[in-house]
């Protein structure tokens, strides 16, 4: 009888595992997580009761925990806001090109000469104050 064993295509999406099934960043942010989360509860609990402290302690951890588990398309959370702090607050946000209408311009400039035309006829026609008058030698 002959075993199988089933072996994934894509060899870099599995990371080593250190120990109890769980990668050294893993390990380094839960280690992180206790040593700061456990001592804040017992230094706090008598101070505030109980409930606050366990909030406090959860606080404190859940970013930690957040930092361990969280990974999109290859990247971990930290990497990925980052990019968001970089793409929305430090760098510039992209300016859209805005194109000229050529038309548009040829159309406006095409309706003021009509208007500077329809007021020299209307000029020409009566004998109002803006009316040029000419000088002919007699």
């Amino acid at each position: 009888m002959a075993i199988g064993v089933d072996v994934p295509k894509n060899l870099s999406g599995i990371k080593t595992k250190v120990a109890l099934n769980l990668t050294k960043r893993q390990l380094i942010c839960f280690g992180t997580a206790a040593l700061l989360g456990v001592p804040l509860y017992l230094a706090a609990k008598d101070t505030v009761g109980t409930d606050i402290a366990a909030l406090l302690m959860m606080a404190v951890m859940v970013p930690l925990f957040l930092l361990a588990m969280y990974e999109k398309n290859g990247m971990p959370a930290e990497k990925i806001l980052m990019l968001i702090i970089r793409q929305k607050y430090i760098l510039p946000g992209i300016r859209r090109y805005k194109s000229e209408n050529l038309y548009k311009k040829l159309e406006d400039q095409e309706k003021l000469r009509k208007e500077v035309e329809r007021l020299e006829a209307k000029a020409g026609k009566s004998k109002g104050p803006f009316r040029q008058k000419s000088h002919k030698k007699e």
